[in-house]
């Protein structure tokens, strides 16, 4: 768990949470509404209904209110525009004509524009709900502040609210705040300090409209009404993945000046789909109403997802966004955008209950589909021979269904081999009669359904939740700074990443299609040539791993991430046969940086691995402690071996440390470590070496000019370099040509020229002591990733 997301749970345990739900009912009185950016897009389609929804609700509760609409324009032009807009609010089926006609004309009598643009303005605001008070003898209960605006004001508006609009005291203040909140973790961070200059965190109520959809908020009663069947299956043993998707089939035309900046993973995944995932997998809390228990067991998972990078991501482009992005943006034919609006996630959370549990977060525009769900998948070990229609041989799954899709509305589905869900409260319906639908491979009737008896809609629910003051479905400053620490990562790996392309709706075919393995994602059909005309080239992804051969060895070459997998795969091909063949196998590792991505790969992919029967040996080391983090053993140890389930007596570091001396000669340090290969060793042939090649040409410690033919048939010997530390230790040719295999690992754009010169010369020991690598009887295998074979 991360330090930050620590502290943040020390101090909400300490303050027992946070907000104004354990104060107590709050007063009645007058309510003063004000919707900054009052005549938006958003409140156009979603905030003056859910404020007439709001108001309907409220008017026989006590309350009285005010209805400001604020916007920069002036006045004479914007009141029109605003009454057209709450001219066409309506009312909900179970209100009559009659009445709904009474009170839309009381809202609108209620409603008023105001020019909100400077300090001013806002004073004057101020005075008018004062004087409005004043002469009616009406107690003022609170303020609420939509800010519909840009991010960027944010800060401005919050400012103007503190300093000249604040109620009286004993009347509460509220500010809500839409998406998004950062770019990234440091703006999100710079974002929240200034808001908390301005306002108390309890103020704030950050809207994620996810969290008002009805069957997002059922997730965590529906987990606690039906405790007695999910405890048991809750877990890694029963759940075989967890999904949380999100697909829709529009583009982003009219967005894209917001969209090109943010793409989907900030759109829509590290808020959203994110906020799904914790309500799933969270500690179930003692009281799912109590936000500050909420927040506490959403950070805790947020603390434990393991750390996302470019392995853990697929990312996309549909085949319109380039242009639509130059129309928009006036940007010229040859500009390319990088902006996925696709992307697949991998994620997991490094707690035994979810151990190994994949978690899955995939959104993306101009899919086949308009659809939103999160599944959880079990495990099924139930085979039927002859009846695959018999239930139990079906899928085992619960989705929490957020509509449209082929179903068209809200619902919690069970399937029949699972359990029957209880249904508490008056809120949700079972349904019994169902159409002919397929849901997420279950026919309708294979499932229990359940729905809510009236839908509504999330920014109504939200605007609701606002005015009662409960925050457990707002997105808290610590909650909004430990997602933004998980994605931050991941958003810098990708940066400069290629999305595929993909046409767009039923054409997308399974170009989108995702396979896991291990704790990587990839696509799971072959990569994509991307034509010119839509990436100004020919896709890099495209190349495929390719063999051949290099100075009259073998030769491995593929693009980084696809040679180290090809690497780790040959690598545990080849331990497996020695243990099979002997009982053991002898691995002989290098130092330096190049190694590191093949250490995590085995790490992370390969559990198989027979760590209890290998041996691993140093190619070579530096003459330093092996506390120190230039030890070449110090690194190995950190990104690898503490990793793995190796016995410490298969280890061996190489003793450049004795009588509390580096590297002195006559403390036979050399002999040391050659008597141990011949002791262990089988005739001194290592199963495995795997080298790198320096700038210089330079492999293991065996440096130009060396004089690296004076060691004659000794195994190991120190050698200078030619920069600090300049003493090593390091194996010899003799040791290296006598191993089975020896892989020589080159990578990265800055080892293309050594590539070239290696290609056209003779073998030179004193200029390119790579050269000098010949196996007896072994075979040698040059993996080259493309950056160093084309430049």
């Amino acid at each position: 768990m991360s330090l930050t997301v620590s502290l943040l749970l020390v101090a909400l345990c300490a303050s027992g949470g946070y907000g104004e739900e354990g104060k107590g009912a709050q007063r009645t009185g007058h309510v003063s509404v004000v919707i900054v950016g009052g005549t938006g897009d958003l409140a156009r389609k979603y905030l003056w209904q859910g404020f007439f929804q709001l108001y309907v609700d409220q008017v026989s509760g006590g309350n009285t209110f005010s209805f400001y609409g604020g916007g920069l324009s002036p006045s004479e032009k914007a009141t029109p525009v605003l009454f057209e807009i709450l001219k066409a609010v309506t009312c909900s089926k179970d209100v009559s004509e009659e009445r709904c006609a009474i009170l839309k004309d009381q809202f609108l009598r209620l409603s008023q524009y105001r020019q909100l643009k400077t300090l001013e303005d806002y004073q004057e605001l101020a005075k008018h709900i004062e004087q409005q008070l004043q002469q009616e003898g009406m107690t003022e209960a609170g303020r609420l502040f939509y800010l519909s605006v840009p991010a960027f004001a944010y800060a401005g508006v919050a400012e103007k609210i503190n300093s000249s609009c604040r109620p009286a005291d004993g009347a509460w203040l509220r500010v809500v705040l839409e998406k998004p909140f950062g770019h990234d973790y440091s703006s999100a961070q710079v974002l929240a300090t200034e808001l908390l200059s301005a306002l108390k965190d309890e103020e704030m109520y950050r809207i994620d409209h996810y969290l008002g959809k009805q069957v997002v908020s059922k997730i965590l009663p529906f987990r606690k009404e039906n405790r007695k069947f999910l405890d048991p299956i809750w877990n890694r043993h029963h759940i075989e993945r967890i999904e949380v998707v999100l697909k829709e089939t529009l583009d982003v035309k009219g967005r894209i000046a917001f969209y090109d900046e943010y793409g989907v993973i900030r759109d829509v995944l590290q808020n959203h789909l994110t906020e799904v995932m914790t309500l799933l997998t969270m500690k179930l809390p003692a009281n799912v109403s109590n936000s500050g228990e909420v927040l506490r067991n959403k950070l805790e998972v947020l603390g434990s997802m393991l750390p996302l990078g470019k392995n853990q991501a697929v990312i996309g482009q549909y085949q319109n966004y380039k242009t639509e992005v130059q129309q928009e943006l006036n940007k010229t034919k040859e500009h390319i955008s990088l902006t996925s609006t696709f992307a697949a996630v991998l994620a997991h959370i490094d707690e035994a209950q979810y151990e190994g549990v994949p978690v899955l977060l995939i959104s993306g525009k101009m899919l086949d589909e308009r659809v939103g769900y999160a599944r959880v998948l079990f495990k099924n070990d139930v085979f039927c021979l002859q009846s695959q229609n018999n239930v139990h041989c079906k899928p085992k799954q619960i989705v929490f269904y957020f509509g449209h899709g082929s179903l068209k509305y809200p619902a919690v589905l069970v399937s029949k081999n699972l359990f029957k869900p209880a249904l508490k409260g008056g809120e949700w319906k079972e349904v019994t009669e169902h159409k002919d639908v397929s849901v997420l491979g279950l026919q309708i009737s294979d499932y229990y359904v359940q729905t809510p008896i009236t839908e509504k809609e999330a920014y109504a629910e939200l605007i609701s939740h606002i005015f009662a003051g409960q925050k457990n479905h707002f997105v808290s400053t610590e909650n909004l700074l430990a997602s933004w620490e998980v994605w931050t990562p991941l958003l810098s790996s990708l940066k400069g990443s290629f999305p595929r392309i993909y046409p767009g709706g039923a054409d997308n075919g399974d170009m989108l299609d995702v396979h896991l393995r291990g704790k990587e994602i990839r696509f799971s059909s072959e990569a994509v040539i991307i034509s010119p005309d839509q990436m100004g080239g020919t896709s890099l992804n495209s190349f495929q791993v390719m063999q051949g051969k290099f100075r009259s060895a073998e030769m491995v070459s593929a693009w980084t991430e696809e040679l180290v997998e090809r690497l780790a795969e040959d690598m545990q091909e080849a331990a497996e046969a020695a243990v099979q063949e002997g009982g053991v196998f002898h691995l002989a590792l290098s130092g330096g940086s190049t190694p590191l991505a093949l250490f995590h790969r085995l790490v992370l992919h390969h559990f198989s691995f027979p760590w209890r029967d290998t041996h691993v040996w140093m190619v070579d080391e530096r003459c330093v402690p092996l506390t120190e983090m230039e030890s070449n053993f110090y690194n190995m140890h950190e990104h690898l071996l503490q990793h793995v389930r190796i016995p410490y007596y298969n280890i061996h570091p190489m003793p450049v440390q004795l009588n509390q001396r580096l590297c002195v000669e006559e403390d036979g340090g050399a002999q040391l470590y050659e008597k141990e290969i011949n002791k262990l060793v089988n005739v001194s042939s290592f199963h495995f070496v795997l080298l790198g090649v320096g700038y210089d040409g330079h492999t293991a410690s065996l440096f130009p000019g060396g004089k690296l033919n004076e060691t004659g048939q000794s195994l190991v010997a120190f050698t200078e370099s030619p920069v600090k530390p300049h003493q090593r230790m390091s194996l010899t040719f003799t040791a290296i040509n006598r191993a089975r295999t020896v892989a020589l690992l080159v990578m990265g754009k800055g080892k293309h020229e050594l590539i070239t010169q290696l290609s056209r010369v003779k073998d030179n020991l004193e200029k390119y002591p790579v050269t000098g690598v010949k196996p007896d009887d072994g075979r040698l295998v040059w993996y080259i990733d493309y950056d160093a074979l084309l430049g």
